[in-house]
């Protein structure tokens, strides 16, 4: 007969709880070494985390195109970068304050930056210190001559990204990712415009073929006309691999700026199929747009202006301007 021995089944029972106990520390350990093949299909559960794995943030530091040694915070919280908006909100970065000018702000970007307060343009340092930033991105070296640098180096580490990086919004927006820690985040954000473009540029191939397209913005009763590298131009005639327009091509490289100015006059000898047409004068520039020199232009003549909204983001350049733009490209173009 079967006796029940109560301490003894004790202890058995004490035994087999650190018996499986072991087995799953073992298991566990096995499910974490990458090189185990036989691991292929188990839990997602068990599969360490990127928080365990990742080494935390430090603070670093980085030399700016004026070759300032900046020490950069581990995490900065409170960015401060006028006119770089794009980059940071395609890096899920919200901004301490906005760029800002008498007319307005960076329209495109309202709906990220609905909440967000604006700041000047100019950057007075009293609203600079009000906003407390712990890094401060800066675009430009003639942004912060005649030691502005130095006094909003006071208010918090500053950082100039430089014309040479910042005419590029994909080089510049690499940058920002390697100051705040999101390489991978710039790094598929441009994967996702280059793949957009792509197949942006195969529908709008089908769509006009080899027809030009010009682009001129009017302001002030002024007309300018984009360069192929920068801003909207980049997209249309690099990106999306547009024909150019007779005028831009004569332009002197070593005398391009983004937006060149041009007299209505030139503008009659303009023979692009389409224009691009960005409106900033809907009052003064009227009558301009009225005048028989024109109305006298082949692609006026033909109907093939597309006019866009001044607070759209074709006088801007970055990941999400440049996605903005080829979605108003392709609704003008392609039916």
């Amino acid at each position: 007969m079967f006796l029940f021995n109560r301490k003894r089944f004790g202890s058995m029972k004490l035994t087999m709880v650190g018996l499986m106990v072991m087995v799953l520390f073992l298991s566990a350990c096995g499910n974490n070494n990458p090189g185990n093949a036989s691991n292929a299909g188990t839990d997602k559960a068990t599969a360490p985390t990127a928080e365990a794995t990742e080494a935390p943030a430090v603070p670093k530091t980085l030399t700016d195109a004026m070759g300032h040694e900046v020490t950069i915070p581990a995490n900065p919280g409170r960015v401060l970068g006028s006119y770089l908006e794009d980059a940071l909100v395609t890096l899920g970065v919200t901004p301490v304050a906005q760029w800002s000018v008498t007319n307005g702000i960076q329209d495109y970007l309202s709906t990220e930056l609905k909440d967000v307060p604006t700041i000047s343009y100019d950057l007075p340092l009293e609203a600079v210190t009000s906003f407390a930033p712990d890094l401060i991105l800066i675009p430009s070296e003639s942004s912060v001559q005649n030691g502005i640098y130095d006094q909003l180096n006071k208010i918090a580490p500053t950082y100039v990204i430089g014309d040479k990086l910042n005419q590029d919004w994909r080089k510049s927006l690499l940058k920002i990712g390697e100051i705040l820690n999101k390489t991978p985040e710039a790094e598929k954000a441009i994967k996702d415009y280059e793949d957009k473009a792509a197949a942006a540029k195969e529908k709008l191939k089908g769509a006009i073929g080899e027809e030009s397209v010009a682009i001129l913005w009017l302001v002030q009763k002024n007309f300018y006309i984009v360069d192929e590298t920068r801003s909207s131009g980049a997209v249309l005639y690099t990106d999306l691999g547009v024909k150019l327009p007779n005028l831009v091509t004569e332009i002197p490289v070593g005398t391009r700026a983004t937006w060149n100015p041009i007299s209505l006059e030139k503008l009659s000898e303009l023979t692009a199929d389409h224009i691009i047409l960005v409106n900033s004068d809907k009052t003064e520039g009227s009558e301009i747009l009225d005048s028989a020199i024109w109305k006298g232009i082949p692609a006026v003549k033909a109907g093939n202006v597309h006019e866009m909204s001044s607070t759209s983001s074709w006088l801007y350049s970055g990941a999400n301007a440049g996605g903005k733009i080829i979605d108003d490209v392709l609704k003008s173009f392609v039916k």
